[in-house]
């Protein structure tokens, strides 16, 4: 008798309602947010599966709450989060800007969380139109202070899922704040998610027990946490362990695809929605006889820094960096190359999203250009 396995059901889902299935299934228990557009159907998504999970195991007492700002909600995330609980709050650009010092707090606390940025035109209120103008801000530790914070880009709703899901696991193993971009675009689109038996409903009396958690001192030794440090020598030792905590992060966690690197002369590098338009636009300068790859960074920090160099020592003519922006990721893919190939940008910043065909034109110009001067 042969024993038939079944396998995990597709279900259409928004990019945001897939971050919200996923962080439910990966244990967090409080969402704290603050309406802003185009994110808006991911608070809704936690506010309705929440309610969902307190009627089937009340045990789990999820929390949601509309705070009454960004700023609040980023100071309720760190108040639960030192509790040890699984926490993830989300916003919009102008959003996250907002939340920064409780960022840099949560860092410099050394507290786990997730926070979702699905980026919009800027600077200032700007447009709900795509844009990928946070790079900056989320790569360099937008807040005050020497601190990092892993960044993972989806570039479809199945790697939105997956990667939260997997952003949760990180936070907890480092103590750190991870976020998670995306855009207007990818927050709205619906595409088929599988998640699959190793995305199982974490259950909270299933999570590694956080000994550094404030659970109440009754019976056992008082313990504490802050961020404010005043004695210089105790800043800098905090300082030291977070700078080799973000080396160990950053042996540990890079996360990159490669496509058609091996033999290629020229690379497209691009991350998110706009390497959905890359692919594209390479495949069809591979049917034109072109030998062009494309490398898509995962995780914006870390930085795959080390893979580009290596396709840069291939001897290939020149990247080409695309971005939903005016030149941002660029500046990584300079330092990464290193001299050993030009480096070129393209990008429209903050609303008309470049087709295909717009970007294989650039790509076609460019190309030729490097191999005349080659």
């Amino acid at each position: 008798m042969t024993k038939t396995t079944t396998k995990p059901k597709k279900q259409l889902m928004r990019g945001t309602e897939a971050i919200g299935e996923a962080a439910i299934r990966a244990g967090c228990r409080f969402y704290a947010g603050y309406p802003i557009t185009p994110q808006n159907e991911l608070p809704e998504y936690m506010a309705r599966r929440m309610g969902e999970l307190r009627d089937e195991h009340p045990e789990e007492n999820p929390v949601f709450i509309q705070s009454e700002s960004e700023i609040s909600a980023i100071n309720m995330l760190l108040g639960a989060s030192v509790t040890g609980a699984r926490v993830m709050t989300s916003s919009s650009s102008p959003g996250i800007s907002l939340k920064q010092e409780g960022i840099s707090f949560m860092a410099g606390q050394e507290l786990p969380a997730v926070i979702v940025n699905i980026m919009r035109g800027g600077p200032g209120l700007g447009n709900i139109a795509p844009s990928q103008a946070d790079y900056y801000q989320a790569t360099r530790g937008g807040g005050h202070g020497d601190y990092r914070t892993p960044v993972l880009a989806p570039a479809t709703v199945q790697e939105m899922a997956d990667l939260t899901y997997e952003a949760f696991d990180i936070a907890d193993k480092y103590r750190t704040p991870v976020l998670i971009v995306g855009d207007g675009m990818m927050g709205q689109m619906m595409e088929p998610v599988v998640f699959g038996p190793n995305q199982p409903m974490k259950m909270v009396s299933k999570l590694p027990a956080k000994s550094w958690a404030l659970r109440g001192s009754q019976g056992k030794p008082s313990r504490f946490n802050r961020s404010l440090i005043l004695p210089p020598d105790e800043m800098e030792d905090l300082n030291w362990r977070l700078y080799r905590k973000y080396q160990k992060i950053e042996r540990n966690e890079i996360r990159v695809e490669l496509i058609g690197c091996e033999g290629a002369d020229f690379i497209v590098v691009a991350y998110g929605t706009a390497a959905r338009i890359a692919k594209s636009a390479v495949k069809r300068c591979q049917e034109k006889g072109l030998k062009v790859g494309l490398i898509r960074p995962i995780t914006l920090w870390p930085y795959p820094t080390q893979a580009i160099r290596q396709v840069a020592d291939s001897g290939v003519t020149g990247f080409l960096t695309f971005e939903l922006n005016m030149g941002q990721m660029v500046d990584d893919v300079r330092l990464a190359v290193e001299g050993r190939a030009p480096v070129e940008f393209f990008g429209r910043p903050g609303g008309p999203v470049p087709t295909p065909a717009d970007l294989t034109s650039a790509i076609r110009r460019t190309y030729n250009k490097m191999a005349k001067k080659n």
